[in-house]
């Protein structure tokens, strides 16, 4: 049952990654004589919440882009909340996982609003009635890839018949505004489909080489298919268009996520192998991302990912990724780049490998990256997830770019009190967390914690542990870091139930979702005790207000006496 919060406030005092069991080191700090650092954009206190959109509830199986998130963004506000903050919203494939998409620039087709489809003529009503009938608290991944993909061919089929209208502009200029990712990504998924899912390096020559598949004669018999998955986009960013704009009338920014490797089985590096360590006659990788062995997995983590060729990337100045940061920009206020340390050093482990043991160290491409992206985006705002142990060049090239950490609440008991993750050791600019999609929400990870951790978190905070979830908010909101940002199965009180992946676990991930009801229950009390704690440490919007006038006033010269 979710639990309100009432009553007068405490003053506390305050898929990961994991790779060390010890105190994360304090980070560097910043040297009197250093250079300015290139991005310096987190200036004001702000409060936020994580949540994907998959978990909003609904009829249809998975949450969408329908009423019941802009219930979501009404409470966000409601409750003094400036920041709401979700997974990457690329298409998803084996897994399930936002972080292995089938491209780095499409949308994921299953968070298309259906029913705004009826309204235009695009699909009947009753069409959509098999899928009222799927869990309405766990998504099934499965079921919606055989129900929805055939609602959404009929939805072209009668756009293309003339028998509904285009509702999000023209989908002829949307084509042409996109053709870059648009023509590759669409045909890769038609051919997928066509190959009954198997990876594109499993294809036949004439299509698993990108060249020669563009000139292939299934280019012109996969026509209607290519076009469904194009019309598919073209419905994807005309809905979440809408959705921005309701996020800004409501004083919302958006931070949006985007691993930093490529999926393997993906349009990019099917159409672009040469910007990857991939062998361009096979389509097998060279190489691919990972981690080392450590205390948690004694075979290390084997991602899969291919790795980029940096070389090749630092010759056009990075065009790739300035095309792909300016996707994420299109899509978000602020973009969160996971795995920061993979711009720094990157754990490059020989195809093919069983384990991640055998691998190297090599450099990325550092600050000559951040450099580029600083040209073509002047303006541009970045978080570095940047969890777990940093090398030293990691941790110096995050101080040179200035780029906002994170710290995870949870990373921080049972050990020193050198722990980075200790509120007295944060710094301003951080994004600070209870816990992230990959973690436990923050009952469940109290309720199997060693004793040891369960006892410094309450001699630390100065709490009985009775209500832990909340401690851990309020600690949050205290802390020094500039954004706080908090999961709604914690403000929802939810234990291991509410939690949204486990990493390592190969299924049963990203399926979580919440009723209607429970975030109903929120309003009212709850939203007046979270806008108060805003208010208490100078995380509402005014008080970001005034805070960037003190700065401006402070960085203003004194005027000549």
């Amino acid at each position: 049952m979710t639990r309100i919060r009432t009553g007068s406030l405490r003053s506390p005092f305050c898929e990961r990654p994991s790779t060390s069991t010890k105190d994360p080191t304090p980070r560097m700090t910043t040297p009197a004589s250093a250079p300015a650092p290139l991005f310096d954009w987190l200036k004001t206190r702000a409060a936020g919440v994580l949540l994907h959109p998959v978990c909003l509830p609904g009829d249809f199986g998975i949450g969408t882009f329908d009423q019941n998130l802009d219930r979501f963004l009404e409470f966000l506000e409601a409750a003094g909340f400036t920041q709401w903050q979700l997974c990457p919203l690329g298409p998803t494939g084996y897994g399930d996982s936002p972080y292995q998409c089938f491209s780095a620039f499409a949308g994921n087709p299953y968070l298309i609003n259906l029913l705004e489809l009826t309204q235009h003529g695009l699909l009947r009503q009753d069409a959509l009635g098999p899928l009222v009938f799927l869990n309405a608290d766990r998504v099934d991944y499965g079921a919606l890839y055989r129900l929805i993909w055939p609602l959404l061919a009929r939805a072209y089929e009668n756009f293309r018949a003339g028998r509904g209208t285009a509702p999000y502009g023209s989908f002829e200029a949307f084509q042409q505004e996109n053709a870059a990712w648009l023509e590759p990504y669409a045909y890769f998924r038609a051919l997928k489909d066509h190959y009954e899912g198997r990876p594109w390096w499993d294809w036949p020559t004439e299509t698993r080489i990108y060249a020669r598949a563009r000139s292939s004669e299934l280019r012109r018999e996969l026509q209607q298919a290519v076009a469904t998955h194009a019309f598919s986009q073209y419905l994807f960013f005309g809905q979440w268009r809408r959705v921005r704009a309701t996020a800004a009338r409501r004083g919302l920014q958006i931070i949006g996520d985007i691993p930093v490797f490529v999926a393997m089985d993906s349009a990019d590096a099917w159409s672009a192998p040469h910007l990857f360590e991939i062998d361009e006659r096979t389509g097998r990788p060279l190489a691919v991302a990972g981690v080392p062995p450590d205390y948690f997995s004694k075979d290390g983590q084997l991602w899969g990912n291919p790795l980029y060729r940096w070389d090749v990337h630092a010759a056009d100045d990075f065009a790739w990724w300035h095309a792909r940061m300016r996707a994420a920009f299109e899509l978000y206020d602020v973009v969160r780049i996971d795995h920061f340390r993979g711009f720094a050093d990157y754990w490059r482990i020989p195809f093919p490998a069983a384990t991640a043991r055998k691998g190297q160290w090599r450099p990325g491409p550092g600050l000559a990256f951040f450099e580029s992206i600083r040209r073509a985006f002047p303006e541009a705002r970045i978080i570095a997830e940047d969890l777990g142990e940093l090398s030293p060049v990691a941790r110096r090239l995050r101080r040179d770019t200035g780029l906002p950490g994170m710290a995870v609440l949870q990373f921080a008991f049972g050990g020193k009190s050198n722990n980075w993750y200790l509120p007295h050791n944060l710094e301003a600019n951080a994004a600070i967390y209870p816990g992230t999609h990959d973690n436990d929400t923050s009952l469940g990870w109290y309720a199997t914690a060693n004793e040891k951790a369960r006892d410094h978190v309450r001699r630390y905070l100065r709490v009985s542990g009775a209500e832990i979830g909340w401690d851990f908010v309020r600690a949050s909101y205290s802390a020094v870091s500039r954004l706080a940002v908090v999961t709604l199965p914690d403000l929802l009180s939810l234990g291991t139930e509410g939690r949204f992946n486990t990493p390592g676990r190969p299924d049963g991930n990203w399926q979580w979702r919440y009723r209607a009801s429970q975030l109903d229950h929120l309003f009212g009390e709850t939203t007046q005790y979270l806008h108060e704690l805003a208010d208490l440490h100078g995380r509402l919007p005014e008080a970001a207000d005034s805070e960037a006038a003190i700065q401006h006033e402070d960085d203003t010269p004194d005027a000549p006496t």
